[in-house]
């Protein structure tokens, strides 16, 4: 018995209960059903409409086989006999009807079937009598679904409209949302303790940011532990840093580590068209992560609806965003107190969210995530090459030193682009040069093989580049040459890959050697050609904002002095007017037009005292299209060196690249 009736629960556990839901098959199946039933009813041919007389005169002369008079319509259905039809072809375009009836005719209510029909088939003969036949026409069913259908039609389009307008409101029939009228619940997405499977270990790098937010976990982890001190737990913590530097990852990673619930929503899926929607659903998520806590409520680019209050009304006033912020802040620092619920933002725009929602009792702390540096870009690529098949020759330290600046999802692409390079060329494995032609493909661009440049514009490219690298390789402030490199990229028919040392503090010095090793190429134009070309513009752009930062924002300048006009806040807005007085703008033009004169001559006299390696570079370039360091440390000799302790700082700059020419 114990085993039978194991076997047959067994059974019942695997049944699956079939519900039937209502989806938009079901709106286009009885769409055509309806369109079927509307056919079958009106199958009845295309008969042609006669009058009266015309239909006497069929009786008369024997054409008609049968006459079907309804008398609820008072219409009559004629049917001609299969020898006759012939003779009405023309009346139905050249083709003898096969369906019947072939004719109908209306008559008034006055009309007599009996004695209108009787009296013409006493003149014909018995044999040639017409079958009579009267009837009313019992349409019940035809006349309801005539009335109902058109209304079950309608009804079913707002439902089918109503359920697509809800998932484009960011609900659905098992969603958030629930319906039209459900639209102020929250979107936000709830993974259950448990479900999140990402913990520290899948964060490469970050080791600044992780210690921050282990101590997020310890909260969550042992409350008491804080609070039998008399402490409180931080309610919030923004992650603030440049794009794809792992700041969704490492709030991903904390819930994991916490073990506890992780509600994850993005900042512009709280504003809506509609009045009121955004604070609603505010006041719908911390109301859901009261009953889950502890937990975590992650807001993603909180930016979208945490932008400073009340600043440049006249240009992008919006009161339903600001509502939505103000109910945000109520919701975490007001007279309700979110006990065990810890708010995880990010953001790459810091500078312009509202300070009340920066201070502390709201967002507690602040965790920068900056742009990996070389152990971190170490670790970083060890993360992305475990799934790719590597060539022995693979040098995953070499990769970290020539992609300084690049963020961890920059290298998750260059992983991604070498695979993609690799299998391009049908490789079994991915080298070390895959990675590099995909780090010059991100950086530079594609390759426009198809181009079509003159001898004397490859020239004159040769001659731009090669001054480029020339300035870059012998003075010692400037950024060391990887490759110089002819073939066209993007938006650039040639560039200088250069491979910056990784400072945070950067001198004057350094800043001018830097800009000499930009105009470098414009200079090396001048020399050759006589004239400039339009080549250097990006040059001389960037060269134009490095002078300008000099001088009214680093207090680089002697006329100007120690004066910075930067704001760092963001406080001036779209103020149309300057900080300082028409005359100190003069005096800043000034300044900077002497700077860029004095890089000029420095960068020309350079240039001059090196001629003959000069030459050698270009012609080098001009017969390989590609040279390396190692070829010009061949010809210029070693790379200069800056005097004193030039390596104690770091610099996170990108990798620099140097258009030669306009495309």
């Amino acid at each position: 018995m114990s085993n039978s009736n194991s076997k047959n629960n067994g059974s019942n556990q695997d049944r699956k209960i079939v519900r039937l839901r209502f989806n938009l098959s079901w709106f286009y199946l009885l769409l055509i059903l309806g369109i079927g039933w509307l056919l079958m009813n009106n199958s009845g041919g295309n008969p042609q409409k006669v009058e009266w007389a015309e239909v006497q005169t069929m009786f008369r002369e024997g054409d008609i086989k049968e006459i079907t008079y309804i008398r609820n319509d008072f219409r009559g259905d004629i049917t001609i006999r299969p020898d006759r039809l012939a003779k009405f072809s023309d009346k139905f375009g050249g083709k003898v009807p096969s369906n019947s009836p072939h004719f109908i005719f209306l008559v008034s209510d006055k009309f007599d079937p009996e004695k209108e029909f009787s009296a013409l088939n006493m003149e014909l003969s018995p044999s040639d009598q017409v079958r009579i036949i009267v009837e009313n026409d019992e349409k019940m069913w035809s006349h309801i679904l005539e009335w109902i259908f058109p209304f079950v039609l309608l009804i079913l389009m707002w439902v089918w409209m109503f359920r697509g307008f809800n998932r484009n409101m960011g609900g659905g029939p098992n969603g958030p949302g629930g319906g039209i009228f459900n639209v102020g619940k929250s979107t936000g997405k709830l993974a259950e303790k448990d479900k999140v499977n990402v913990t520290f270990k899948d964060v490469a790098g970050l080791h600044g940011a992780k210690d921050e937010v282990m101590e997020i976990v310890d909260f969550l982890k042992n409350p008491q532990k804080y609070t039998s001190l008399g402490g409180k737990i931080p309610k919030g913590a923004l992650l603030v840093g440049p794009p794809g530097t792992g700041k969704t990852l490492l709030a991903k990673a904390v819930a994991g580590e916490a073990n506890v619930p992780f509600f994850s929503i993005s900042g512009s899926d709280f504003v809506e068209m509609f009045v009121g929607v955004g604070a609603s659903r505010v006041r719908d998520l911390f109301r859901q992560a009261k009953e889950k806590a502890p937990c975590i409520v992650f807001i993603d680019e909180i930016d979208a609806v945490g932008r400073a209050r009340g600043k440049n009304a006249g240009f992008s006033s919006n009161d339903e965003r600001e509502n939505t912020l103000n109910q945000l802040l109520t919701e975490m620092d007001g007279f309700d107190t979110n006990s065990g619920v810890i708010i995880l933002a990010a953001t790459n725009r810091a500078d312009i969210l509202d300070k009340a929602l920066m201070r502390a009792g709201r967002f507690d702390r602040q965790i920068h995530v900056d742009l990996p540096e070389l152990k971190e870009r170490v670790e970083i690529f060890n993360v992305h090459v475990r799934s790719l098949k590597l060539a022995p020759d693979f040098n995953v330290e070499f990769m970290a030193q020539h992609t300084p600046g690049f963020s961890g999802a920059d290298i998750a692409n260059v992983c991604n682009e070498a695979a993609l390079t690799a299998a391009r060329k049908n490789k079994k494995e991915i080298g070390q040069q895959d990675f590099l032609d995909a780090v010059d493909r991100i950086i530079g661009g594609l390759e426009r093989k198809a181009s079509v440049i003159t001898p004397s514009e490859k020239r004159t490219i040769a001659y731009h580049e090669a001054g480029h690298a020339l300035v870059g390789w012998l003075l010692p402030n400037s950024d060391p040459v990887f490759k110089v490199s002819l073939i066209p990229r993007g938006d650039a028919l040639g560039l200088t890959w250069y491979v910056p040392d990784e400072r945070k503090i950067v001198s004057k010095s350094c800043m001018i050697d830097k800009m000499c090793a930009l105009i470098g190429g414009r200079v090396a134009e001048e020399i050759v050609n006589g004239e400039p070309a339009t080549g250097a513009l990006n040059d001389l752009e960037r060269l134009t904002n490095m002078a300008y930062a000099m001088v009214k924002y680093y207090g680089m300048s002697d006329k100007v002095g120690e004066l910075s006009f930067y704001d760092s806040t963001g406080s001036r807005g779209y103020e149309l007017t300057n900080p300082y007085s028409d005359k100190t703008a003069e005096v800043i033009d000034q300044e900077v037009k002497d700077l860029v004169s004095f890089i000029h001559q420095r960068t020309t006299a350079l240039i001059n005292e090196n001629r003959e390696g000069f030459e050698r570079m270009a012609n080098l370039l001009l017969e390989k299209e590609v040279i390396f360091a190692e070829d010009i440390e061949k010809i210029l000799g070693p790379k200069s060196k800056p005097a004193g302790s030039e390596s104690d700082a770091t610099d996170n700059t990108t990798t620099a690249t140097t258009p030669s020419a306009d495309a």
